[in-house]
């Protein structure tokens, strides 16, 4: 079995962070959130992995990712010259494929617990696709499933007005290559895209045998500055604590909290976790790191308060305040003179300086 990562998009949503690099590069908990998909296709023994790069430089994730040695996979990467749908992305990839079922694993999405189990029941049931489902309280703002009576799939609608269930497709679809078949059917939609939804339609409307699994644990599409926070607290949450760094004080440790490699701690500075620090990252005394924050490597946070907050890595932050519900691009530089318990809650793209 082969693996599709979808890697476009423009992320409009998320700017500025989007401004300097693509959606799927945002860091949760210190590592890419497509980082995460590559793992879970990797964890569940697909090795050959297509990314599908976007126009938002797509030098970047060719740079982090490289052949996808260092990750334990192979990479080979296809362009998306124009963005025009989920189902054109899928469509680039048939050369790559070839004969081989795949999975196509959108490279924004974290799912609690991966994909292993969904991979060995697609092996091993009859199935021309799967897809994975999610209930959820917004159901227009995704594609919907429509059961029948006896709970099998008989419809798919992108954005219903109406929606006719509450559960979404979360992103993650097993396939075989008669998907492509399909795909050549497809004319574009209302959104001027071809929707995947249509040729999975196309496969059920075929005869063709498509299943679903309903996701037990937590799905994230992290199309939102929010959707980004609350995936930063989810994986926080199943935190694992390991200090590697030094901590002058044992004290300055409450909770659950991981510490990397060559980072200090210092007495009079307090981590309340679930937080994580990456490596080489110093925190000096008088700072305050609150439950749900993590700090990238190389960083400096000098003076101040942050709470459920992601600061990415080569950052300095000096500030008499605090730092709230926020997120902190790469190379950034935040000072802050004046004085106050109110928080502020900033969103900060990458290479900024912020003097207030």
């Amino acid at each position: 079995m082969k693996g599709v990562v979808l890697h476009g998009g423009h992320g409009t949503r998320l700017r500025p962070l989007t401004h300097t690099g693509p959606k799927q590069l945002i860091t949760v908990a210190n590592k890419p959130i497509s980082q995460y998909v590559l793992e879970d296709l990797r964890n569940s023994g697909i090795k050959n992995i297509a990314i599908v790069l976007g126009d938002i430089m797509p030098e970047k994730v060719k740079s982090h990712y490289g052949d996808g040695s260092k990750f334990g996979v192979n990479i080979k990467y296809i362009y998306q010259e124009t963005p025009e749908g989920i189902a054109q992305a899928v469509g680039l990839t048939e050369d790559f494929v070839n004969e081989d079922p795949f999975v196509v694993y959108l490279g924004d999405n974290l799912l609690k617990g991966g994909i292993s189990r969904c991979v060995q029941e697609f092996r091993q049931k009859n199935y021309e696709a799967m897809i994975l489902l999610c209930e959820v309280e917004n159901p227009q703002q995704f594609g919907v499933a429509e059961f029948d009576k006896n709970g099998k799939l008989v419809k798919l609608i992108e954005k219903p007005e109406k929606p006719p269930s509450n559960y979404a497709l979360t992103g993650i679809y097993f396939l075989k290559p008669t998907i492509f078949k399909m795909i050549k059917q497809l004319k574009p939609s209302w959104r001027g895209e071809l929707e995947i939804t249509e040729a999975l339609q196309l496969l059920i409307d075929s005869g063709c045998k498509v299943g679903y699994r309903i996701v037990e644990g937590w799905w994230k599409d992290t199309g939102t500055i929010e959707d980004i926070i609350e995936a930063n607290i989810l994986v926080l949450d199943e935190l694992e604590p390991e200090i590697e760094g030094i901590v002058e004080d044992k004290t300055c440790i409450q909770g659950r909290v991981s510490i990397g490699k060559n980072a200090y701690i210092k007495k009079g500075a307090l981590i309340r976790g679930p937080a994580l620090i990456g490596e080489n990252t110093i925190i000096e005394d008088g700072v305050y790191i609150g439950p749900y924050t993590s700090i990238g490597d190389n960083t400096k946070i000098k003076k101040g308060e942050i709470e459920n907050t992601i600061v990415m890595e080569n950052c300095i932050i000096e500030i008499n305040t605090k730092i709230i519900d926020s997120i902190i691009g790469a190379n950034s530089e935040i000072i802050a003179n004046e004085k106050g318990p109110k928080g502020h809650k900033l969103i900060v793209g990458e290479n900024s300086k912020i003097v207030f």
